[in-house]
C-alpha cells in the first residue's frame, strides 16, 4: 500500500466546543455536516483532522494533570494521541496559556532529540506538540 494522504477522526461530545477549542489552538474549522452537525473537520496548513460527535472511536479524559513523568499516566487518557510538528513549541505554548487550554507537559528538550509539550482536548484527545533539536540545544 502506498498511502496518499492519512486524515484521524475523533470522537468528540460536543462538536461546536471541539470547533472553538481547536480555534484557539490556532487551527480554522475545514467544514460541518448535518443539521445540528455532527461531524465536520479543522484544519491547519495542508493537515485536516475530522471530528465526529458521539461516534467513531473513542474518547475519555484521564484524572492526571500530566500526561507523562512521574506525575502522570501515559495510557490514563483514552482518546487519540497525536503528534503536531512545529517550527517553535514555545510560541505554541504561550497561546496555549493565553488561551487557558490544558497543558499537560510543558516545552521540554527531550532526550530523543525533541523539544516537546502536550495540550490535552477536553475529550481526552492528547497532543505532542513538538520541533526537532538541532545543534547545542539536542545535547
Amino acid at each position: 500500500m502506498i498511502a496518499k494522504g492519512v486524515t484521524p477522526i475523533l470522537n468528540v461530545s460536543d462538536i461546536k466546543q471541539s470547533f472553538a477549542w481547536f480555534h484557539k489552538l490556532g487551527w480554522t474549522k475545514g467544514f460541518q455536516w448535518g443539521t445540528p452537525p455532527t461531524f465536520g473537520s479543522v484544519c491547519s496548513g495542508q493537515f485536516e483532522i475530522f471530528l465526529c460527535e458521539g461516534a467513531q472511536g473513542g474518547r475519555g479524559k484521564s484524572t492526571f494533570a500530566r500526561t507523562t513523568g512521574h506525575e502522570g499516566e501515559e495510557s490514563a487518557d483514552k482518546g487519540v494521541w497525536m503528534s503536531i510538528w512545529v517550527d517553535d513549541v514555545d510560541a505554541i505554548h504561550r497561546r496555549c496559556v493565553e488561551q487557558g487550554l490544558e497543558i499537560t507537559w510543558p516545552p521540554t528538550n527531550e532526550p530523543w532529540g525533541v523539544r516537546e509539550m502536550h495540550v490535552r482536548h477536553p475529550d481526552g484527545h492528547v497532543f505532542r506538540i513538538s520541533h526537532g533539536l538541532e545543534g547545542p540545544e539536542a545535547e
